[in-house]
């Protein structure tokens, strides 16, 4: 699989924004935001979930939402909150869902999903 970044912005529930560079990865259900981009737009814990990284070793991360800006388009979605340490954002696949998009795996680029009824 190859590697796709992606320039966006974050925004939380005050208001408050931050750029990032996502790193598009088709495998991971969730967005993850760093610890210092999550604080810095005010977001907060609203449940605690068990996921498992792809070693298949468990971790427990706290989950929040937010509204997510990138080039191709907008929206509100869930997002993981990392832990210090956690530090690249991760754009996962529900968050692509929510925006309408879809990962080309021959041009590692973002492109409009096709809807069926």
């Amino acid at each position: 699989m190859g590697i796709t970044y992606i320039d966006g912005t974050v925004q939380g529930p005050t208001g408050k924004t931050s750029g990032v560079t996502f790193l598009v990865d088709s495998g991971a259900q969730y967005t993850l935001l760093p610890h210092d981009v999550w604080t810095e737009i005010e977001l907060h814990p609203k449940r605690t979930q068990s996921f498992r990284l792809v070693d298949g070793s468990p971790i427990e991360r706290s989950v929040s939402e937010c509204h997510v800006t990138l080039p191709q388009g907008s929206g509100h979605t869930p997002v993981i909150l990392g832990e210090p340490g956690d530090q690249q954002p991760l754009l996962g696949v529900v968050t692509l869902k929510e925006l309408g998009l879809m990962l080309n795996p021959f041009n590692r680029e973002l492109q409009p999903m096709q809807m069926l009824l």
